[in-house]
């Protein structure tokens, strides 16, 4: 080595050194939350560039009010709202995006024998859990028979959607958050990102690690907001959990929630909470408003059919039970 340069050299791998941990500086984690959808979604990811990070969160916060405004129900504008207004009278032409959601949601409900239908609404409309209303015996018999994802008619050929059966309504708040969070994920992936966790509601995304360490994904014990019955180590994976402690309220010691049985119109009784495990987040959204109303038995025998997907139910008792999987860790 020429000692006459060495000082240059110290120089240079002190710059280098130095160069190297500025962009390690900039690189961060980013943590955002905001309310869309009647929940508050929660992002977290790793990026080394401050301004890719800034734009990857703007694209996040965009998708999400995107899906919002297209498949909202109670938008009136959004393109599920001209759905309902009008595809009972005429086929109507609508996205690639909402007809493949609603022919997955489809394959879905014929899957578990129509555990899982976009069409409750018809029903779902008459409870209002803010006031304490539910529809009256008169009301259900009248509404119930529209709710029939049979009556909806997809056409393929024209990307158009038609209701058979007047008087049908759709909503895709069990099967929509659970999209918003794969997309989001996917823009992230787009922009480099290697490490990231997304939240709607009930609804997770977890992308490689966090920070070295497995994703910890709580799960909340239905009755106690304060506690949680399980810690799930996981990465690369969706979590979606439907509780009957989300949108409820109690009259005469009854509990009347959101996740209604199709075939009754009525709140479920048998089940507490379902969290379900899966490769994604769409299917794992749908499959636990299924699962909660198939009840234990019949809602861990589908999961059991299914390659992937992992469950944990807690019923009405608060006992709780996990796919064959889980029970032998």
């Amino acid at each position: 080595m020429n000692l006459k340069n060495k000082p240059a050299l110290i120089f240079y791998l002190l710059s280098v050194l130095f160069f190297c941990k500025s962009q390690l500086l900039l690189a961060q984690w980013v943590d955002h939350d905001f309310p869309i959808m009647g929940t508050k979604v929660t992002i977290r990811f790793w990026l080394d560039n401050e301004e890719k990070a800034k734009l990857a969160k703007e694209a996040v916060i965009a998708e999400m009010h995107r899906i919002n405004n297209t498949m909202s129900p109670y938008i009136s504008d959004s393109l599920l709202s001209a759905i309902n207004t009008s595809a009972a009278k005429a086929p109507l032409k609508i996205s690639d995006e909402l007809f493949g959601l609603i022919e997955r949601s489809i394959k879905i409900s014929k899957m578990t024998q129509g555990a899982f239908d976009i069409t409750f609404s018809s029903v779902g409309y008459l409870y209002d859990y803010r006031l304490k209303q539910k529809p009256s015996t008169e009301q259900l018999e009248k509404t119930l028979p529209l709710i029939n994802y049979q009556a909806i008619k997809l056409d393929k050929k024209n990307n158009s959607i038609f209701f058979a059966q007047s008087g049908v309504k759709i909503d895709l708040g069990g099967i929509a958050k659970g999209l918003a969070v794969d997309n989001s994920i996917n823009i992230l992936k787009g922009f480099g990102v290697q490490e990231a966790s997304v939240t709607a509601g009930g609804d997770t995304y977890v992308l490689g690690d966090n920070n070295g360490k497995m994703w910890q994904i709580g799960i909340r014990h239905p009755r106690a907001e304060s506690k949680l019955i399980s810690i799930l180590p996981l990465a690369d994976a969706a979590v979606s959990t439907s509780g009957d402690y989300e949108r409820f309220f109690i009259e005469d010691g009854k509990r009347y929630h959101h996740i209604l049985n199709p075939k009754t119109g009525k709140s479920v009784s048998s089940v507490q909470s379902v969290t379900i495990i899966a490769d994604n987040s769409t299917l794992a959204d749908a499959l636990s408003t299924s699962v909660f109303v198939l009840g234990v038995e019949q809602g861990l025998k589908l999961v059991e059919s299914l390659n992937n997907v992992s469950a944990i139910i807690v019923d009405n008792k608060g006992k709780m039970f996990y796919s064959a999987d889980l029970a032998e860790l």
